[in-house]
């Protein structure tokens, strides 16, 4: 079958917040988006930038198709500005990780929507623990001919991505010993984890349909991988980061990956081949960046050659420079850099935990200090 992939004119940028409701006596998670939504309708009138997810103790801030890092932003800023005046009235403070530090997930509410209830009866147990949070950019390409190289390639900088965003290190009350946990557990549903390698865009085609055929999906937008085509928006998808706990690091890792994304379409402007790693490796790079985040020694190539994968970031940051430069976001991309030098959530949150005799509920504080600052 013909996926329609109708591309996009520039690379634009969009993205997808997922903010935690969190109670602010017990600091536990509140499953009141409904209540909190009504608060924003009286506020605000409609509102279709905030949207339900899941669970109902999420609000995820959806931005509009903006050119610019800067933009998306103050876009998802005022968003979430608006949010926290709804939720400060109801008891609700805000907080954004890739797990709850202590909540269970036999507590928390399904949103009801054919979509979830589908996906719950298919995938039981595994759909009902999926209590994490995440961050979703889309950046627009041109052409179907050009996003399947442009994904292969962003495989090859999977590890960068995930390690400078890990922030489940902790979750139901116990540290699980990984930077992300969030990673590990989404991929445990069927249609979730690391895209396919295709060779082009044909075959991802003929991928769609053998899914659609078999049941396995009932629209061609149901595969949940971390990075994805998004053929009804013209974008390439990248949902590799767990959830980011404060603005200035949102605005960093959206401009890496913006950067990312037009620096490899410009190679393929100039007939240069795009790297590519064999999906072992990619598939390895996943879980060590998943279990030592910045501590992660990754695989560059097919020959495996490997560094540590804060090194390797040095290097990448000044290849894409130039980029961000004329895609007005050398401040944010220059930003990246600080995330190593003041520790990644994941090592922030274990420092609080250690400094407070592992005190999970000053954990959450920290959380939503980081994200109202």
């Amino acid at each position: 079958m013909a996926v329609d992939f109708p591309g996009s004119p520039r690379p634009t940028i969009g993205v997808e917040w997922e903010i935690a409701l969190v109670d602010k006596r017990t600091r536990d998670l509140s499953n009141i988006a409904s209540v909190v939504f009504d608060a924003v309708e009286v506020l605000a009138g409609e509102t279709p930038r905030l949207t339900k997810e899941f669970l109902r103790n999420t609000v995820e801030l959806v931005t509009d198709v903006h050119d610019t890092v800067a933009e998306a932003v103050d876009d998802l800023s005022e968003s979430l500005d608006l949010l926290r005046r709804a939720a400060d009235p109801v008891g609700v403070d805000l907080m954004c990780a890739g797990t709850h530090p202590f909540g269970q997930w036999t507590t928390q509410v399904v949103t009801r929507t054919p979509e979830y209830d589908e996906m719950i009866e298919r995938t039981r147990w595994w759909g009902r623990q999926m209590l994490i949070w995440g961050v979703h950019v889309h950046v627009g390409v041109s052409s179907a001919e050009r996003v399947i190289p442009i994904l292969n390639a962003m495989l090859v900088k999977y590890p960068h991505l995930l390690a400078l965003s890990a922030s489940s290190p902790i979750w139901a009350g116990l540290d699980t010993g990984y930077a992300s946990n969030r990673a590990l557990m989404f991929q445990q549903l069927p249609t979730a984890g690391l895209p396919y390698h295709f060779a082009d865009w044909s075959q991802y085609e003929q991928f769609i349909e053998d899914q659609l055929r078999s049941g396995v999906i009932s629209r061609p937008g149901g595969m949940h991988w971390d990075i994805r085509p998004a053929p009804k928006w013209g974008t390439l998808e990248v949902r590799v980061f767990d959830g980011i706990t404060n603005r200035a690091e949102l605005a960093a890792l959206v401009a890496l990956v913006h950067c990312l994304v037009v620096h490899f379409d410009e190679c393929l402007d100039r007939g240069e081949e795009l790297p590519i790693l064999q999906p072992w490796h990619v598939k390895e790079n996943k879980w060590r960046a998943a279990r030592y985040g910045l501590d992660a020694e990754v695989i560059l190539d097919p020959a495996c050659h490997e560094r540590l994968v804060t090194d390797d970031l040095h290097d990448l940051l000044e290849q894409l420079t130039p980029t961000a430069v004329r895609l007005g976001c050398a401040d944010e991309l220059a930003a990246v850099a600080d995330i190593p030098v003041q520790g990644a959530s994941y090592q922030r949150q274990r420092c609080v935990a250690d400094a407070t005799g592992g005190d999970l509920i000053a954990v959450v504080d920290s959380l939503v200090d980081e994200l109202r600052a």
